[in-house]
């Protein structure tokens, strides 16, 4: 039995049997005292818990409770009206002593004060308190079920925004699920009260009606004593009935009315009239004068107005308390803080590529040079991508730094803070160089141009128009060092291919030449064997764009090597079209400058070891003769406005390479399977 009674579902369900056996069994007035008093106490529950609950979804059984107290006041009356009765007659105290109490304190001896105190009560509960609260409760289910779709789409938004996760995405809608059935289930609970305050009403009027006829008719008694007896009993059973239903309707009230407004009531309403020092002040103010009126009692308006004013100034203190600790937190929020001290790993950083200035170059980053206008790194930004187009790499990013270590007017290019290049610039002049190649004749300051180190004078702006008129080359000083970077990152664009920089290439390509990325990587060749080949093209300046014909020669390549310089020969045999079109002269035709049989057999005779392991041995006289040779035939074809590439056999070209491009880097030596067949040729000479 006892753990029966601990079962919460089985006692509410026997509470609610209970409660339904009163409406059909009789019960004795002891046992009507009893639960009367339970009535009581438990509206007054309710209220102190509408009272203090923090948020409306706090008490979401309330339609329950409601249900549950209604049901239990109607077979409370039901119960009484038949004690009534049945047993008026023999006085005042036949429905128990809680009844006939509350009818002889608010009557007074006097049935008719009972009967209007009563029907006061019964229109402030049906027509102020109920009605109000039912229609708070309807408009708030309308608009909150209006408003869920704008809710859930914001909960939603939140959550693809990543402002919130999944599990609080989820808290939310619960919540917003919650709101909706609470404030359409107060909706309906409104109603409970409702028909609470009409049945009221009408048990009242049956019960002085039934209980005075049942008095004369029956029992004998005068109308006078019958009466008495009936409208006592029936005032004290409405007003034992009707202050718990005001007590619950208030509460309903609260609750409905609660919406938007956090915290307690106490706190939200203290903080809201407190809010306002003003407010309060005039109310003080007010009443005052009211004091002041002929025939007014002043001392309760004067004592009502020394506690607004109190008030007003307390809470008028407070505010400027709480402005300032706000101002304070909010200045030790934006006060300077220490720098924190950078992580050691930020040593380990490095700047792929780094211009270093002197303090007298500035003006070319900042503007203030009315001739550069910010052209440093307007051109940087317009150098990248010329880089990409015509190389098919992404030049990374180019960190530009004051140097005071250096002389005001220099500059140092570094490739991985490696010295690259370096030279003189003058912000407020122009470079002035000869087409071919002779001295300038104008004043200025003598010098020697750092890119391709030809003779150049650095003269002043009036100069300018006189060595465009003299057919000079003029160079303002932003020019001259980007074209510096230029071929600087020319040269050591190899370097600059990272491991990184490829992968990136590599995902960038779509369609089949993804497909080929699938089948060639890694089954036949790593990424890192990918690299080494694109950086092996890039070190002669070819361009790897192209990079799907790249790929496909990489692909036949792999099948017979997997030396990558080899792999670098077969692709380059490949990208015959596009190195004959990069070295093709003005006249649309390929010059060239060959290399003879006698020096194609002394390399081939030099060439020791097998497979991948070949070298060249050849004698350092020998070498010197070549060296000799080949600078001689570039110098002569030079002069005739020539800039030839030096044709060699498949096999010698790497060899041959590797000499050229000690005393001259940009000599483009190509090999006989590199020559398209569509290309036009122009023998210059031979070696």
């Amino acid at each position: 039995m006892w753990t029966t009674l601990n079962r919460g579902d089985i006692g509410l369900a026997l509470a609610v049997m209970v409660i339904l056996i009163l409406l059909i069994l009789p019960m004795p007035a002891m046992m009507l005292d009893l639960f009367l008093a339970i009535s009581i106490v438990f509206s007054v529950l309710v209220l102190m818990t509408g009272l203090f609950i923090q948020q409306p979804l706090e008490f979401s059984s309330f339609p329950t409770v409601l249900l549950i107290a209604t049901m239990l006041r109607l077979a409370l009356n039901l119960a009484s009206t038949r004690l009534i009765l049945a047993n008026g007659h023999e006085g005042t105290g036949a429905a128990g002593q809680v009844i006939q109490s509350f009818g002889n304190f608010v009557m007074g001896g006097n049935f008719v004060i009972g009967v209007i105190v009563f029907a006061i009560l019964v229109i402030v509960n049906f027509i102020v308190i109920t009605k109000g609260s039912g229609r708070i409760a309807e408009v708030a289910a309308r608009f909150t079920l209006d408003a869920m779709p704008g809710k859930q789409m914001a909960i939603d938004a939140d959550l693809s925004a990543g402002l919130i996760d999944e599990t609080e995405a989820r808290r939310r809608r619960k919540t917003l699920e919650d709101e909706s059935s609470f404030f359409g289930a107060m909706d309906g609970a409104s109603k409970f009260v409702r028909g609470d305050a009409i049945a009221g009403l009408l048990i009242t009027f049956i019960n002085i009606i039934g209980g005075i006829v049942i008095g004369v008719a029956q029992m004998g008694l005068s109308f006078s004593d019958a009466a008495n007896n009936y409208t006592l009993l029936t005032v004290g059973d409405g007003l034992v009935s009707q202050i718990p239903a005001l007590i619950v309707s208030t509460a309903a009230g609260l609750l409905v009315s609660k919406a938007g407004v956090q915290g307690a009531a106490d706190k939200a309403l203290a903080a809201q009239f407190t809010g306002y020092p003003k407010a309060l002040g005039m109310s003080s103010f007010v009443m005052v004068i009211l004091s002041f009126l002929p025939g007014m009692p002043m001392l309760p308006f004067l004592a009502l107005a020394g506690l607004s004013g109190w008030l007003a100034f307390k809470s008028s203190d407070t505010k400027k308390q709480t402005a300032m600790k706000i101002a304070e937190a909010k200045a030790i929020e934006t006060a300077p803080k220490p720098a924190p001290e950078p992580p050691i790993t930020d040593a380990l950083k490095m700047d792929e590529l780094r211009i270093e200035l002197g303090y007298a170059l500035l003006p070319l980053i900042n503007g203030r040079d009315p001739g550069s206008s910010d052209q440093l790194t307007d051109q940087i930004k317009a150098l990248r991508r010329q880089i990409a187009g015509e190389m098919g790499v992404i030049m990374p990013p180019v960190r530009i730094l004051d140097n005071i270590q250096l002389a005001a007017n220099d500059y140092v290019l570094k490739v991985k803070e490696v010295d690259a290049g370096k030279g003189t610039l003058y912000p407020n002049r122009f470079m002035v160089m000869d087409p071919s190649g002779g001295q300038v004749k104008l004043p200025g300051t003598h010098t020697t141009e750092p890119t391709f180190g030809l003779p150049a004078t650095w003269i002043e702006a009036q100069f300018r128009e006189d060595a465009s008129l003299r057919g000079y080359t003029v160079v303002d000083p932003a020019t001259v060092l980007s074209t510096h970077l230029t071929e600087t990152i020319k040269t050591n664009i190899a370097e600059l291919l990272t491991y990184a920089d490829v992968q990136k290439l590599l995902k960038e390509l779509k369609g089949e030449q993804a497909k080929l990325v699938d089948d060639l990587i890694p089954s036949q060749i790593t990424v890192s064997g990918v690299q080494r080949v694109l950086q092996a093209l890039l070190s002669e300046r070819v361009s790897i764009r192209d990079l799907g014909t790249i790929l496909e020669g990489i692909a036949e390549a792999a099948g017979f090597t997997r030396n990558t310089n080899s792999i670098a020969e077969h692709v380059r045999a490949r990208l015959a079209r596009q190195l004959c079109a990069a070295n093709q002269a003005p006249g649309g035709y390929l010059p060239l400058i060959a290399l003879s049989p006698k020096w194609e057999q002394a390399f081939l005779e030099s060439i020791i070891g097998e497979g991948d392991d070949r070298q060249l041995a050849m004698q350092p006289s020998k070498l010197q003769e070549f060296v000799g040779l080949v600078r001689d035939s570039f110098e002569k074809a030079a002069q005739q406005g020539e800039v030839p590439v030096l044709l060699t056999s498949p096999q010698s070209r790497p060899f041959v390479r590797s000499i050229v491009e000690r005393f001259r880097a940009h000599t483009t030596v190509m090999s006989q399977s590199e020559v398209h067949p569509r290309a036009k040729l122009k023998t210059i000479g031979s070696i």
